[in-house]
């Protein structure tokens, strides 16, 4: 238990929205005819290193949100070119936003921290593509206090310097927050630029260590 922490930093994507990408890839391609070609359209889009970045992924660049999502997708396409259309498909505006599902348990969670006093931010890798797609997966965003996206200022995490943005941006006190991740190095960042950290394997699991933490 710490009675020091005053505020709770959430990130989105599998801690407030589930992020489904494998299973929506899944069922686009099954409906497409074109399930063969799922392990070749995997590793196009997540596994070729940015052209500018090459510490990034390509994927990493729609985070990011200085390269157009045409050049994005383009280099997608140069990776698996005879997969060309469902690459096109999957990463259509029409299409795209089903990779990323809202939870139920998101504003419940955010009012039970927030009745019990805690400030609530959010701190997220996400692209614009996916934000306009499907805002009705962020509709727990008027319930927080604010945050911080990784497309508006080009920063991803684990780069410090996101976690430290948020920290200016806000006038927190880092030893007086906790952030929750579902990803180890995001975890590690956050403890580096001096935040309290958890991971969150399961919702469940999260919020009991969550309310322990916090002695609520």
């Amino acid at each position: 238990m710490n009675n020091n922490i005053n505020t709770v930093i959430f990130d989105i994507g599998n801690v407030l929205a589930d992020f489904g990408w494998h299973l929506y890839i899944n069922d686009l391609l099954n409906s497409m005819g074109s399930l063969d070609k799922r392990g070749k359209i995997e590793q196009a889009i997540w596994m070729q290193a940015s052209p500018r970045n090459p510490q990034y992924r390509l994927w990493d660049e729609l985070d990011i949100g200085e390269m157009s999502d045409e050049e994005i997708i383009d280099g997608f396409v140069s990776g698996a070119p005879d997969c060309e259309r469902e690459i096109r498909v999957a990463c259509s505006p029409e299409h795209i936003g089903k990779c990323i599902v809202k939870r139920q348990t998101s504003i419940p969670w955010i009012c039970h921290v927030k009745r019990h006093g805690f400030k609530t931010l959010y701190l997220s890798n996400y692209s614009k593509i996916i934000m306009h797609a499907n805002p009705q997966a962020l509709d727990f965003l008027p319930w927080l206090d604010g945050g911080i996206f990784s497309c508006d200022v080009h920063l991803i995490k684990p780069n410090l310097k996101i976690y430290e943005l948020l920290i200016n941006k806000y006038n927190l006190k880092p030893e007086r927050c906790i952030f929750i991740d579902d990803v180890e190095r995001n975890v590690n960042a956050a403890r580096q630029a001096g935040l309290n950290a958890l991971k969150l394997d399961t919702y469940e699991q999260a919020r009991f260590d969550l309310d322990k933490i916090l002695g609520i």
